[in-house]
């Protein structure tokens, strides 16, 4: 990757009147401040819609957008919404109110639909045509839920949870009008991505995407392609990914997912994720795989375990798979969270991908067992970051971290109150070899603990935190600041 500094911020905690970061003129603003900082990288984490927990990396498709991320403004322009209208979605300065922000788009998003011209109902055949290996099944499956109460696929009536034909195609029929609003969201979606990724062409920055490694089990691409994954035949999973006991979670992570059938994907070519990393590669210059190191061993959980520690290893697909993304997408760029549990093996998946990896410098001085993430320890070919979004902030860390790490972390960056210590880290990540080096938003404007986008094993309060309006711009020098520190490490 083109050496360079970036910042990681999702879409969701941009300022806006509406209750959450969208694709409007704050991602317009936020990329012109970009330029003005010297910075050449943006990075979000996953696009898709989001259930239960707002996790972005549980999500009812592998494929589609986040309908909460369409601008309201944008369709005011579009002549789809009033402007007094506008004055109806709910706002809640500095976090996302999800319930809230739900239901006053449910209403203005709907009320847009019932606007559509003929104009946009023919762009709407277009998109539709475009994306038909995936939108008609998102769009039913979608109408489905609505139908059913937001139940998931596995509670709803025999024949529809089979996917019995007859079923489907009277669903298609009956919820013909419903599935229609679900392809013009997805319709609105990318063709306002389309435009910010185009200011960000404009702007010289690279987006930095995010795919989550497994799919929700209540998605629809387990309802649609069972076959892929370790499910019984009664529909649930025979076991489930997560993590075994880590830095973050003394029992592990136990993240829920059905596992794959790697047979099954490698005998289709693995064309549902040629698919969705063919999505990501029109959205993004750069695709962050998560949980890398499951593609060489991944954790099994039995289903029904309470916690991920009577998990097991199982082998991955290694380079069979990356060898297919890499001849399906020469141009793409990749990096590898290879994070967690690494073996020799991982490493050497790593070294024969030729993905760069990653290191978190909160990581680094924990404990003596974490060295590799201490700058002197990297290789040119790396992403080095502050902390990612399951990380707190600098500020916190360095503020609540035993005295002993706090000791080390001043001596190594050589901290003083003059510069902030929070700064000194950051000088010393972007001073490094690294050829990316990526820091939270929260860390440039070093912002405490409350402003942590999520801890890992916990369910509450994750993915709300966002910017106050003004907060980039009440300090004058912050982009000069940081446009001065990329110039001098030449990442400018």
């Amino acid at each position: 990757m083109k050496r360079g500094s970036g910042v990681l911020l999702h879409i969701t905690s941009l300022p806006s009147p509406h209750g959450i970061g969208t694709m409007g003129q704050e991602a317009y603003d936020f990329l012109e401040f970009l330029r003005e900082a010297g910075q050449t990288y943006w990075q979000m984490l996953p696009l898709g819609p989001v259930a239960f927990g707002n996790s972005p990396y549980q999500s009812p498709s592998s494929c589609a957008g986040n309908p909460l991320l369409i601008d309201l403004e944008l369709l005011r322009q579009r002549g789809l919404l009033l402007e007094e209208e506008l004055k109806q979605a709910a706002d809640t300065p500095g976090r996302v109110n999800y319930d809230a922000v739900r239901a006053s788009r449910e209403v203005l998003l709907r009320r847009a639909f019932s606007r559509r011209d003929a104009e946009i109902r023919r762009e709407m055949e277009v998109f539709l045509e475009e994306n038909r290996d995936w939108l008609p099944g998102y769009a039913l499956f979608m109408a489905l839920k609505e139908e059913q109460g937001g139940r998931p696929w596995t509670l709803w009536p025999e024949p529809l949870r089979r996917r019995e034909r007859a079923a489907v195609e009277a669903a298609r029929t009956r919820l013909s009008c419903e599935i229609e609003y679900h392809v013009f969201l997805q319709m609105e979606f990318y063709r306002q991505f389309g435009l910010l990724r185009k200011k960000a062409r404009e702007c010289g920055i690279r987006l930095i995407g995010d795919i989550p490694i497994y799919a929700a089990m209540d998605s629809e691409d387990v309802w649609s392609h069972r076959e892929y994954f370790q499910m019984e035949e009664d529909g649930t999973p025979s076991a489930v990914a997560g993590v075994p006991p880590d830095y973050f979670s003394a029992d592990g992570q136990l993240w829920g997912n059905p596992l794959y059938r790697w047979a099954a994907l490698r005998e289709g070519g693995y064309d549902w994720w040629m698919r969705r990393l063919g999505i990501c590669g029109k959205l993004f210059d750069v695709v962050r795989i998560d949980h890398f190191r499951g593609l060489e061993s991944y954790w099994a959980v039995p289903a029904g375990e309470k916690t991920a520690r009577n998990g097991r290893w199982e082998k991955g697909p290694g380079m069979d798979f990356l060898r297919a993304v890499q001849a399906q997408f020469p141009d793409l760029e990749f990096i590898a969270e290879d994070l967690g549990y690494l073996t020799p093996e991982v490493h050497e998946l790593l070294r024969d991908s030729g993905f760069p990896g990653m290191k978190v410098l909160e990581f680094g001085f924990d404990s003596e067992d974490f060295k590799d993430y201490q700058p002197h320890t990297f290789a040119r070919e790396c992403v080095v970051y502050t902390g990612t979004h399951d990380n707190t902030t600098l500020r916190d860390w360095l503020e609540h971290a035993p005295e002993e790490t706090r000791r080390r972390v001043q001596e190594y960056f050589a901290l003083t109150e003059e510069e902030g210590w929070s700064w000194g880290v950051i000088r010393g990540a972007s001073m490094s070899v690294a050829d990316v080096f990526v820091a939270q938003m929260q860390d440039y404007l070093n912002l405490p603990g409350t402003a942590r986008m999520n801890t890992p094993s916990t369910i509450g309060g994750n993915w709300e935190w966002r910017l106050l309006p003004g907060e980039l711009t009440a300090d004058p020098g912050l982009a000069r600041r940081m446009a001065e520190m990329a110039r001098r490490y030449s990442r400018i």
